[in-house]
């Protein structure tokens, strides 16, 4: 296929809740030319593709069919969603086995099509999947990007913005670690419009340590309330999967929280978790360590030991 043919395919691996909702993002906001939907249920993907198809005199143009792993070799991105859901009660990281068999065999039928591009994971556990999809796969860590802490980053800033009254896109801060209970606030690095969070609370008494970890808790445990609600998470997560998908296609250089190799940053080597990263066309350019305190320092760390046992249970040394 020369230059003057070659159209930004995205490949998306597994046609559920969030499967289904990002392909609907992706279509509405018009980020590729091509969308391939792959999924075991097959006649799923069918529906799916021919929905979406309908809505296509609404909106940009874009082909969008039911493929196989086939399709995968020309895609510049594949997108993982497959995956069992986490059941009411159920932690992230009580995935791990049934995810991970399922993941050795969907990354094995990708690389076999000769797929050249970049994996964004975003079945749970996340961080131990993306972990497993860069092994599996053999290509370099950095296109290899788990969606990590993106939607929990989302959540703060939305908490905190309704909170103080602000737009959520004017608060500035992240959510670190793993994707699920030992995630931590970096509160040190919280920013208002640019004011240091700190500065913010002086001049204007607000919010209490206690207020700010209730936004705290009620960010990490967001998934088990919507879960005990209606069964599943896939908006916040689809329109987090499509904010990557545009960093990584319209090469943009963003600064993310996404899932992604340390290999010596904060200390920690040979963990995936979540991080502000650097985003572009070529996948992770670089990692934008942040200085934390000491208590934060900790808490990534007690994080990261967490998943690396978590993938010790895959990978045993």
């Amino acid at each position: 296929m020369s230059e003057f043919t070659k159209v930004t395919r995205v490949a998306l691996v597994g046609s559920g809740f969030v499967g289904s909702s990002y392909a609907f993002a992706l279509f509405n906001q018009g980020l590729a030319a091509e969308l391939v939907i792959i999924d075991a249920n097959r006649p799923k993907a069918e529906g799916d593709a021919m929905d979406l198809n309908h809505g296509l005199p609404f909106a940009s143009n874009m082909r969008i069919w039911a493929g196989d792993y086939s399709d995968c070799k020309d895609a510049d991105l594949v997108v993982i969603t497959a995956g069992a859901n986490q059941a009411p009660g159920e932690t992230r990281l009580d995935l791990i086995g049934k995810n991970a068999r399922i993941f050795q065999s969907i990354v094995q039928s990708v690389m076999e099509s000769g797929f050249n591009g970049l994996f964004l994971v975003a079945t749970n556990p996340v961080d131990v999947l993306t972990y497993a999809t860069w092994k599996y796969s053999g290509l370099p860590a950095s296109r290899v990007i788990g969606s990590g802490t993106i939607l929990d980053t989302a959540r703060l800033r939305y908490l905190l913005g309704e909170r103080l009254e602000v737009d959520p896109r004017n608060v500035h801060a992240y959510i670190m670690g793993e994707h699920g209970d030992t995630e931590l606030p970096v509160w040190s690095n919280v920013s208002i419009g640019g004011q240091p969070l700190a500065d913010y609370r002086k001049t204007h008494g607000q919010p209490t340590d206690e207020e700010l970890n209730r936004i705290f808790i009620n960010v990490r445990d967001a998934a088990y309330h919507i879960i005990e609600r209606k069964g599943a998470t896939y908006y916040g997560i689809a329109m987090g999967l499509a904010r990557l998908t545009k960093a990584i296609l319209k090469n943009e250089n963003s600064v993310l929280s996404v899932s992604t190799l340390l290999t010596g940053e904060y200390g920690l080597e040979d963990v995936y978790l979540g991080v502000p990263a650097v985003v572009n066309r070529q996948g992770i350019r670089d990692l934008y360590e942040l200085h934390l305190t000491d208590e934060e320092k900790q808490k990534l760390h007690h994080s990261a030991s967490v998943l690396k046992e978590a993938i010790a249970s895959i990978f045993p040394s």
